[in-house]
């Protein structure tokens, strides 16, 4: 449950805030919760945390930038359930590399059943690792997944062929990085007791065996206790999140249109699991730009399916303290 942060009485600046912690609700890399936001009294800053990147395996910032892109995402979908209109300017000044984009109240508007619906699938999405059913996505589900990004990103469904080239970049990601000891020390942290109070993933909610599955979900290095249960990915669609250039403008903007998708899918009841494994390796994250046709950038790959409706899903992941995240700059 996402905590409450104390704002002065400012009806606006209290607005701000909130859309901040709702913002909190947001998926990340490993649960890093890279972010930042800064509430003054007109409008709220995104600033990207350092301290929280992975900078073995995400040295470029690309997960990073994602990840914050979700939470900014978050924020627009939290100020619309509470009745705002909002204007982003995303990387406002090159003096600031950190400062991600300033998101400023546009007016007030009608409070919509879908931003309604948006905010709630916010507050219950979770991502699980589990096996999904052997019920395909209908198409029409699919196209509503990839045509919420509006713009923002593009999302293509990978054919038969294209997901078995997907599981041998997997496969071949997986080799590189766990022969890599740096990596393993890295996801050791995020995956056991050293990661920050609030952060990173507990053991409730990585597999504990692998899962069966054509595309190869990452290997935590240790077992979780979350039951596997039955099914495959043989139903699973699976999606490509690219761009048109590998700029961090456009990492940003992939995270929000990460986020779109995500929040669209939980309503339609489905299942999304990030892999990013395949991303993370130079050369993998390029044999995936053929898939694209060079005409692209890879940033994400998604799996998307039906869950087991029989077998309870995992808890959420933790999350970090409000005023960890949020500050005020108002007095």
């Amino acid at each position: 449950m996402v905590e409450q942060i104390e704002v002065p009485e400012r009806p606006l600046a209290a607005t701000l805030a909130r859309a901040a912690v709702a913002a909190g609700y947001a998926p990340s890399v490993h649960n890093t919760q890279p972010w930042h936001w800064r509430v003054e009294s007109e409008r709220l800053e995104l600033f990207a945390d350092r301290t929280r990147q992975l900078s073995v395996t995400d040295p470029d910032g690309r997960l990073l930038l994602l990840s914050c892109g979700t939470a900014l995402h978050h924020a627009t979908v939290a100020l619309a359930a509470q009745g705002w209109a909002s204007k982003v300017t995303r990387l406002p000044d090159p003096e600031q590399p950190d400062l991600l984009a300033r998101l400023i109240p546009d007016g007030p508007i009608p409070v919509t059943s879908r931003a309604r619906r948006l905010f709630q699938a916010a507050e219950v999405r979770h991502t699980d690792r589990r096996p999904v059913t052997d019920e395909p996505v209908p198409v029409s589900t699919l196209a509503a997944i990839t045509t919420a990004v509006a713009g923002a990103a593009r999302l293509q469904v990978l054919t038969r062929d294209q997901v078995l080239g997907l599981a041998a970049a997997a496969s071949r990601a997986a080799t590189v990085e766990s022969d890599d000891p740096r990596v393993r020390d890295e996801l050791a942290y995020w995956t056991g007791r050293g990661a920050p109070a609030g952060a990173g993933l507990p053991a409730h909610v990585v597999p504990g065996e692998p899962p069966r599955t054509t595309v190869p979900e990452r290997d935590f290095g240790r077992p979780g206790t979350l039951p596997v249960g039955p099914g495959h990915d043989a139903a699973a669609s699976y999606l490509l999140l690219f761009g048109d250039d590998d700029e961090q403008s456009s990492w940003l903007r992939a995270g929000e249109a990460l986020s779109a998708a995500w929040l669209t899918a939980v309503g339609l009841g489905v299942s999304v699991l990030p892999l990013s494994e395949a991303i993370e390796v130079e050369s993998t994250r390029q044999a995936l730009r053929q898939v694209l046709s060079g005409l692209g950038h890879p940033y994400l790959v998604l799996r998307v399916g039906f869950a087991d409706p029989d077998h309870a899903g995992p808890a959420h992941t933790p999350r970090l303290r409000s005023d960890q995240v949020v500050e005020t700059a108002i007095g």
